[in-house]
């Protein structure tokens, strides 16, 4: 039988529309698009490397609850309204993925806040579970 469990981070999004920051399912775990909001705070920045930054703080949180890290994500998408954004965050991007080298996605597209510069989701397989 394969365990389900929903993670929250505390953000006020998740309660407003419905969801969870990521889904353990069996040794997947789903993170959520996440932007660069600061849960604790409810900021957010206006420069996209500190969103990225703060994307990545969050789902480093989300995937060390479900009990994996950065080294166990396969599957990384990319959401930004402006494109030309994304290449300022790569130095940031390659920290954390390098050298895990995850299948990776970027699409241009309009996000919920135009706060918001960059979503980040990711998909991950848990090593305990494998």
């Amino acid at each position: 039988m394969t365990q389900r469990r929903a993670i929250l981070s505390g953000s006020t999004f998740e309660e407003q529309i419905g969801y969870a920051r990521a889904v353990v399912d069996g040794d997947r775990v789903h993170v959520s698009g996440t932007t660069g909001f600061d849960y604790t705070t409810m900021t957010i920045s206006d420069d996209v490397v500190e969103q990225a930054e703060q994307c990545l703080r969050n789902i480093g949180a989300a995937l060390a609850e479900a009990g994996c890290g950065f080294a166990d994500v396969v599957r990384v998408r990319y959401l930004l309204p402006d494109r030309a954004d994304f290449e300022p965050c790569w130095p940031v991007l390659r920290r954390h993925f390098g050298d895990v080298r995850p299948a990776a996605t970027m699409l241009e597209c309009g996000l919920a806040d135009p706060r918001m510069k960059i979503e980040i989701e990711v998909d991950a397989r848990r090593p305990e579970a494998r």
